[in-house]
């Protein structure tokens, strides 16, 4: 049985290595490069007007939620564990580089925000109930017909394990039993309690529904993010003689072809291949989930909140990405970075020695508090994406059922091993993103159009 269940824990993982590997690299990233130029580099040269675009307001709208409500609740659930643990993984193989190749798929992954809000506002659909819903799944059957219907069930079924927060409760269990506990100490029982008490406080927010679940995001995500600016801020303050090296050695090691994984050219694509594959799980960017909160919003300008979303990955694969690597490469010399060891390396121990070296005694319990609100923002919006996706695949009235199920997995995700989960997880977010993109790009033309009304209507 012992040989079984490591054969699949096998199986699994090889099957997420190679999907989540050059085939969804070149779909999201030759996707986002397509996106960027087709639009006419709109990330660019609108992001002004994307931030000005938070205050505006349609109240008359068909939506339950304001276009910052939607952006909050999508920026909680993509500001999360890999933000941190995500962010240390990529630097721990592929060096300081790989954090070029992230901004880089930031700026892609903006591009691919701006045609999902927009699309996930062109072709809002209504569930069974007559409520109005946005999504992949509703811009499918609105904007391409039911004869999509397939792939929409098929989004909305790995759509319901993909947003199961598998790795974020079992990554902040695995937190607090290093920080507090001994590994004697670290028992089945203990980390049982523990994924109790994460699903009670989870379980206090999501039960109010998609209102109360967007007031604690616009109440949380600026406030965190906020707070992890200023410790990190402390942190290059305190540290100044290496910052200019920090940066140095991001650029030019993301560029300079050298020995390495795989040696020469091999090693370059490689480090872009890191880089840009985390980026791109922590943005979300053509996954499609954040489609599902913008398509909630109360607005009848589909450019207007294709430039809110654009914004997303701005702060979480942008901003707080190179919060955690500037964090973590002041304290590179002390670290094992760069060396292309994949998987031996505990990104998140990395990431708790990296903030405890620069800030001893209670850097770790700091990053720890972070690690508290990433975590429990990313639980909170990831169970409006399931209980939709459950809603379409089986009605409305049934979709409250999948919060039980949600808060479940919770506590099973605390105590079981994260090898083998973390490679399904990934395995549904890649099959999530091939009908998003797909619909992306067929649908394209239709975001052109309304972009030449809007742009023309608001000079």
């Amino acid at each position: 049985m012992a040989n079984f269940w490591s054969a699949l824990e096998n199986g699994i993982t090889a099957v997420s290595d190679f999907i989540c590997g050059y085939p969804l690299f070149t779909l999201l990233v030759g996707g986002g490069l397509f996106f960027l130029i087709y639009s006419g580099f709109v990330p660019l040269r609108y992001y002004g007007r994307a931030i000005k675009s938070l205050n505006a307001k349609d109240d008359k709208a068909d939506g339950q939620i304001s276009s910052f409500e939607a952006l909050a609740s999508a920026i909680a659930a993509t500001v999360g564990m890999g933000n941190i643990a995500g962010v240390a993984i990529a630097l721990s193989i592929g060096g300081p580089g790989a954090i070029f190749w992230m901004w880089v798929s930031s700026i892609l992954g903006m591009a691919t925000k701006f045609f999902e809000g927009t699309l996930a506002v062109m072709f809002k659909g209504k569930d069974d109930a007559g409520e109005v819903q946005g999504g992949p799944m509703y811009m499918i059957m609105s904007g391409l017909g039911p004869k999509w219907k397939p792939m929409a069930v098929f989004f909305s079924i790995f759509g319901l394990i993909g947003t199961l927060c598998i790795m974020q409760a079992n990554q902040f269990t695995e937190a607090i039993t290093t920080v507090f506990f001994r590994p004697e100490q670290n028992t089945l029982t203990l980390r049982f309690i523990i994924g109790v008490i994460i699903c009670v406080v989870v379980a206090c927010v999501i039960l109010g529904g998609i209102k109360r679940i967007s007031k604690v995001a616009t109440k949380v995500v600026p406030a965190m993010v906020g707070m992890y600016f200023i410790l990190v801020l402390y942190i290059i303050f305190t540290h100044l003689d290496a910052v200019p090296g920090v940066f140095a050695s991001i650029f030019t090691e993301a560029l300079t072809v050298k020995a390495g994984v795989g040696g020469g050219i091999g090693a370059l694509a490689s480090i872009a291949l890191i880089g840009i594959r985390r980026a791109a799980l922590v943005n979300e960017a053509g996954v499609g989930t954040a489609s599902m909160m913008h398509g909630a919003s109360k607005n009848n300008e589909p450019v207007r909140e294709g430039l809110v979303a654009m914004i997303g990955p701005s702060i979480d694969s942008g901003l707080v990405c190179t919060l955690t690597a500037i964090a973590i490469l002041i304290q590179r010399d002390i670290l094992p970075l760069g060396d292309g060891i994949s998987g031996s390396i505990a990104g998140l121990s990395v990431a708790l020695q990296a903030f405890d070296a620069s800030i001893p005694g209670v850097g770790k319990y700091l990053l720890l508090l972070m690690l508290f609100f990433f975590a429990f923002s990313t639980m909170f919006s990831y169970s409006y994406y399931g209980q939709k996706c459950t809603g379409f695949l089986f009605g409305a009235k049934y979709s409250k059922y999948y919060n039980i199920f949600f808060l479940v997995m919770l506590v099973v995700a605390a105590m079981i091993p994260l090898k083998a989960a973390v490679g399904l997880i990934d395995i549904a977010y890649a099959l999530m993103a091939f009908p998003t993109m797909i619909t992306l790009f067929i649908l394209s033309p239709k975001v052109k159009a309304e972009m030449k009304k809007y742009f023309a209507k608001n000079k």
